[in-house]
């Protein structure tokens, strides 16, 4: 048989010779090598790198293709091959082509030693990049490979290349015994490095003027430096010589990391953030190199003198890093990403501006920087605030004032908050904020003003620790807040009340005693000038006030201070609303008029955020308007219906009936929030609740569909879930008002009224939970409305309703199996909820729902065979043999089912699987990874995401990274603590 890899490579190249495989021909060959590595033609593997390496020496043409096959092939088996082929046959394959990489490994060193053909050579680099990552390691480090390459490196046609392969041998991690060749690799590159970027280059301006290939060089270079220390950084701490090229390389990288592109600088912060998370951790070992002794599991005679050794050692090793680390210090301070919290930006057009729409990937660069700079904070303290104040005395003095260098800065300094002891935190915000003050004061423009601003409130909204200690920085503080409230520069106002809120949240009790050198507490004085500090402000801006000062007056352990507090708060709108309902009085259409609608709108905003942050004290203030607001709510309603009749389907998309519409979900906002945040009194729901049945239940039963309101749902199931069975006498009003017009609605399809499908199930939950027997007390019509809205819910493909639904099955399943009614109930439901439940479980469309599934499951099958159930699951009267007890038709029934559902599985892998189910249903972790085997072993889940199946796992190590940072002072911003605050 003639060479058939030859004969096609000639074929292919035949034209005069001077051919090279163009991409057309290189997806042919592509789709060759896919027949060939799937057995489609068996033969011809076995000689295929022979064929190819013979075919290669017949010209450099040739050569050249076959190089690019080559790559093709490491691509097809270590890049493209999941999914395609078994892990078995992906194994065959690897050890294959390592038996024959010789043969490629000489043809390789073959090209880069005698051809003088640059395309051929680049090729050549090119397919040993492929190869370089899984290729046995002799064929790297016991042969001239890597000293070829190394003379590679100078020459600018082919340097790209070679630094990708260095980098592929450069992040290679096979332990200690190729140390020696990396130090030299590593020796000889740095070397060769300063004469094609001399030191002393301004890597950040190079780049932003160099050609496409000299970016490419400098994002390469990054990509080594990252993947060599990465792996073998500690290597280069043993001798002098080998210390000043690895601070070499480190400045190298530092100076890379200015440059400004996004890609460049996420390789080299990715990198920092390892490193000084790796020095942080023996920065911890240093204060106890004890445990570090321990973890070795050492003698005890040996321990003390292994104790000083670690401990000069790794105080060696932080003195040796001191220097990059105080560089890589002023880069995090100099490049910081914004945070959320500060709105205030510049566009592309240089203005000053309020940001408009968030950046994710803004947010996520600033949670690395944020913790790398922490890191380097616990590092060395001293400098950290060294070089930040230097650089904020640097902005007062003009010297290096921009708005970015000022911005970078803040956020830096805001983003080390908890990080410092709390003297020196103290300390270091003093002559922050004093100076930011100060900038403040002298500098003109309202654009510079603007960006002041948004930097002090930043930095003082990081930092109530500071705060609470220092009463007249926080007055200071909170007066300029005010200051800026008056300020009309896009983004301004918004910023200082969310400032305001957040500072009060986690220092409300200094607010309401007297202070030192003060005549009244601090919410008296605000309360007596509260016209004037938010005149300037919007309805959505002064709600966020309100919010803040009810947490002061919630504060306030005195109840007829609170009480006065509440009423000097709660003056300015409760005077316009006694004012409305008087005008009311007169005329009931002056409540029809759209401004008063957005007044009145207004008003209960007002109510809802002091209600949110109040809670049972809002009691007083929700008494005065509550029946006069039931009213205006019943009206409201009236006057939506009647324009929805008279204007049909469209009268509801119009402006006039959504603001009318918006005052009645704002009402039920509002009687949800106080009842919800309220402290369980049962007086409470004896007020509040019975007058709400006709105007709120009895309206949403009226109304036609488009005018319900879902929020009406969301009341009821909050009222259910706070006032629990006292509430079971009303569930029987609840569900004829409510069950059967909104299962009319939302059983059509999966799409309309999306607001009251969630909250529908919702309120079933807290019934069922609440107040099962009302559930009981249903006919057998009825229940089974509510068990097939239960299985609808969770069949709906949106999450948050099919987990709904599913907890809520959870309810109803562990209530009918202690009720007398269980064998009733299990024997009507047993096999459509196992049946449902296989269904979903097996779809693909449900994984988020899979913990809920095995729950399900496993009562169901625990329950199986239990004997709790006394009366047959079958059907007595079809099938004729009695079978022993349930737990037996169970299994019978489940392989059936399973059997049907999955044609390609046999009987006895069913069967198997089934009789695993009931071994392992007492035991939660083996009975959900026992099905978790089963759907990806299943040719539905085979080759798909199945991270939803590992979701609680997932959700485990969150809990465990969140630990972890909680141990590290800073590493989780105190603003962002929901501790209790206690004030000294």
């Amino acid at each position: 048989m003639k060479n058939y890899i030859s004969e096609v490579i000639v074929q292919l190249s035949s034209n005069e010779g001077s051919f090279r495989l163009e991409r057309l021909y290189v997806n042919k060959l592509d789709i060759i090598l896919v027949q060939i590595l799937k057995h489609e033609w068996p033969a011809r593997w076995q000689s295929f790198i022979p064929d190819l390496v013979a075919a290669a020496k017949t010209s450099e043409t040739i050569c050249e293709n076959c190089m690019a096959i080559l790559k093709l092939l490491s691509e097809e088996v270590f890049d493209f091959s999941r999914g395609e082929m078994t892990q078995q046959k992906i194994k065959e394959l690897k050890q294959s082509l390592n038996s024959e990489f010789q043969l490629i490994h000489e043809l390789c060193l073959y090209v880069l030693s005698a051809s003088q053909r640059t395309e051929l050579i680049r090729v050549t680099l090119s397919t040993l990049h492929a190869f370089l990552s899984w290729i046995p390691l002799g064929y790297i480090f016991e042969s001239p490979l890597l000293e070829t390459l190394l003379k590679f490196f100078p020459l600018p046609s082919y340097r790209n290349l070679t630094l990708q392969c260095l980098t592929e041998v450069a992040a290679l991690n096979f332990g200690d015994f190729y140390n020696g060749q990396y130090v030299n690799m590593y020796n000889i590159f740095t070397v060769q490095l300063q004469t094609i970027l001399p030191p002393n280059t301004n890597i950040p301006e190079a780049y932003a003027h160099g050609s496409g290939e000299e970016q490419a060089f400098i994002q390469n270079l990054a990509l080594f430096f990252t993947s060599f220390y990465k792996f073998h950084i500690q290597v280069l701490e043993s001798t002098q010589e080998n210390i000043n090229a690895l601070l070499m390389g480190l400045e190298y990288l530092i100076n890379i990391s200015y440059v400004d592109d996004t890609e460049v600088f996420k390789v080299c912060l990715d990198y920092w953030n390892y490193l000084v998370l790796e020095l942080f951790n023996a920065y911890r070992n240093l204060d106890n190199p004890a445990v570090a002794a321990n973890m070795m599991n050492l003698p005890m005679p040996l321990i003390p003198a292994v104790v000083d050794g670690i401990g000069a050692q790794l105080m060696q090793r932080r003195q040796l890093y001191a220097l990059p680390m105080s560089k890589l210090r002023m880069l995090m301070i100099c490049r910081m990403a914004k945070p959320e919290e500060v709105l205030i930006v510049e566009d592309e057009n240089g203005n000053i501006v309020r940001e408009t729409m968030k950046d994710n990937d803004v947010l996520v660069q600033y949670k690395i920087m944020r913790e790398t700079l922490i890191y380097l904070s616990h590092l060395d303290h001293e400098d950290t605030e060294k070089q930040m104040l230097k650089k904020l005395s640097k902005q007062l003095s003009g010297e290096d004032w921009t708005w970015n260098n000022l911005n970078t800065l803040c956020w830096a300094i805001g983003s080390i908050s908890g990080s410092m002891m709390e003297e020196q935190e103290n300390r270091f915000l003093v002559m922050v904020i004093r100076d930011l003050l100060n900038l403040c004061e002298m500098t003109k423009g309202k654009d510079n003003k603007a960006v002041i601003a948004s930097n002090i409130m930043y930095v003082v909204g990081q930092y109530p620790r500071f705060l609470r200690a220092h009463w007249k920085f926080l007055k200071t503080v909170v007066n300029k807040l005010f200051e800026f409230m008056h300020e009309t520069h896009p983004g301004v106002q918004d910023m200082a009340c969310d400032t305001f809120l957040k500072i009060v949240q986690k220092c409300k009790r200094k607010f309401v005693i007297v202070q030192v050198g003060e005549n009244e507490p601090f919410v008296s004085e605000l309360l007596s000038a509260l016209a004037t500090t938010v005149a300037d402000l919007e309805p959505h801006q002064i709600h966020i006030f309100y919010e803040s000062v009810g947490h002061m007056v919630q504060a306030e352990s005195d109840t007829q201070k609170r009480e006065e507090y509440l009423q000097r708060l709660m003056a300015l709108p409760n005077q316009k609303w006694a004012e409305i309902l008087a005008q009311a009085h007169q005329s009931v259409d002056f409540l029809k008029d759209q401004d008063v609608v957005r007044t009145v709108l207004n008003i209960l905003q007002t109510n809802t955020s002091v209600a949110s942050s109040l809670g049972t004290f809002f009691l007083s203030q929700i008494s005065v308007i509550f029946l006069d607001m039931l009213n205006v709510y019943k009206m409201y309603s009236e006057l939506i219906s009647s324009s929805i009749a008279e204007g049909g389907p469209f009268a509801s998309k119009t402006s006039y009936v959504k603001l009318l519409r918006s005052v009645k979900r704002e009402t039920l906002k509002l009687i949800d929030t106080f009842l919800d945040k309220a402290e369980d009194q049962p007086q409470i729901g004896k007020q509040f609740v019975p007058p709400m049945m006709d105007p709120v239940l009895g309206d949403y039963a009226r109304n036609v569909p488009d005018a319900r309101e879902s929020e009406v749902l969301s009341l009821f199931a909050t009222i259910i879930n706070k006032y629990k069975s006292a509430m079971i006498d009303d569930v029987p009003r609840i569900f004829e008002a409510i069950f059967q017009c909104t299962l009319e609605m939302i059983t059509k399809n999966f799409e309309d009224y999306p607001e009251h499908r969630l909250k529908f199930f919702s309120l079933l939950r807290a019934i069922a939970t609440h107040c099962f027997p009302a559930l009981i007390r249903l006919s057998s019509q009825q229940l089974k409305l509510v068990m097939d809205s239960i299985i609808w819910a969770f069949r709906h493909t949106e999450r948050n309703i099919a987990e709904t639904g599913l907890n809520l099955l959870l309810e109803m399943l562990k209530n009918f199996q202690a009720s007398e009614f269980c064998n009733h109930f299990y024997r009507t439901y047993f096999l459509t909820i196992e049946q449902e439940i296989f269904a979903v479980l097996t779809d693909t469309f449900h994984k988020p729902g899979f913990k809920l599934h095995v729950l399900v499951l496993q009562h169901l099958f625990c329950l199986a065979e239990s004997g709790l159930l006394t009366e047959p699951l079958w059907d007595v009267a079809t099938i004729s043999y009695p079978y022993p007890n349930n737990a037996m038709f169970v299994r019978e029934y489940t392989i059936k089912l399973l059997g049907t559902s999955f044609p390609n599985m046999t009987v006895s892998e069913v069967t198997q699987f089934v009789n695993g189910l009931f071994e392992s249903r007492t035991d939660l972790s083996t009975f959900k990874d026992h099905i978790r085997d089963f759907l990806v072993q299943s040719k539905e889940f085979s080759a798909q995401d199945n991270k939803d199946l590992y979701a609680e796992e997932a959700a485990a190590q969150r809990e465990r990274e969140r630990q972890r940072m909680l141990s590290i002072p800073g590493l989780i911003a105190p603003s962002e603590i929901q501790d209790e605050m206690v004030d000294s």
